[in-house]
């Protein structure tokens, strides 16, 4: 099964910088890709950055500038990252990673086209 596990998370200050890791295992795909999303209280969850096996890396309008996705290894386990700067209290949310399957194109940034979903790592910025 596949298994996806956040960490990273914490309370900061405004200003600050702060990178999310998400650990990948279990699955047995060539192509797929990963993607971060944010979801804060009331609101509707938000996709933020997804990266293709292939490098591909698509971000949404709000956050390119700020939030850098990346992707390295743990072993045989693929680690993805969400490297954010200038954290401002409006980017306090639950932040969770999700895999889908992808042969080609632009890694989607809706929910509905992932699969998989970890559990979240909480941000607050102050």
């Amino acid at each position: 099964d596949v298994q996806l596990v956040e960490s990273g998370g914490g309370s900061v200050q405004s200003g600050g910088s702060l990178t999310l890791a998400c650990t990948a295992s279990g699955y047995d795909y060539r192509a797929y890709c990963m993607a971060w999303f944010r979801q804060a209280p009331g609101k509707e969850r938000e996709g933020l950055a997804a990266l293709g096996v292939d490098g591909s890396v698509h971000y949404a309008d709000s956050v390119k500038g700020r939030f850098t996705i990346s992707r390295g290894n743990a072993g045989t386990k693929t680690v993805l990252y969400l490297q954010i700067d200038n954290l401002r209290p409006e980017d306090t949310a639950m932040y969770t990673c999700a895999m889908r399957t992808l042969v080609s194109g632009t890694p989607p940034l809706t929910s509905s086209s992932y699969t998989f979903w970890g559990q979240g790592t909480q941000v607050t910025v102050s």
